[in-house]
C-alpha cells in the first residue's frame, strides 16, 4: 500500500509541476490570459505541498520523483500537446521509470 501511495504521490507531484510551469507558457507563447497565472501559482503551491507528504528523505524522493516525472511528461507530450511519442521517448521514460523503482524499492540500512 505505501509504494502505490508514494507513486501516486509522485504522479500528482508531476502533473502540478507540469501544470503549474505550462500555464504560464500558455500565456506567455501562446498569449493566453493573465488569468492563468493563479491556476500555475496554486498548482506549484500543491507540487511542493505534496513533498512534505512523503515518507522517506527529501533527496530521495526527489531523485525518485524525476523518473516518474518524465513518463507523465511523456504522457502529456501525447494527450496535451497532440504528439505522438516515438519509441525513443517510450524507451527513455520507461529506463527513467526502472530508475525510480531502484531508488526506491532498494534495500536500506536498519
Amino acid at each position: 500500500m505505501r509504494i502505490l501511495k508514494t507513486f501516486g504521490l509522485f504522479v500528482l507531484r508531476a502533473v502540478g509541476g507540469i501544470v503549474g510551469c505550462y500555464l504560464p507558457y500558455v500565456w506567455l507563447r501562446k498569449k493566453g490570459s493573465t488569468w492563468l497565472l493563479i491556476p500555475a501559482a496554486l498548482s506549484l503551491a500543491l507540487f511542493s505541498w505534496l513533498l512534505t507528504l512523503h515518507p522517506t528523505a527529501a533527496g530521495r524522493v526527489y531523485a525518485a520523483y524525476g523518473g516518474v516525472y518524465i513518463g507523465v511528461a511523456i504522457l502529456w507530450l501525447w494527450l496535451i500537446d497532440g504528439i505522438r511519442p516515438t519509441a525513443w521517448d517510450l524507451i527513455g521514460a520507461a529506463i527513467a521509470l526502472v530508475g525510480m523503482s531502484v531508488i526506491m524499492l532498494g534495500p536500506r540500512p536498519a
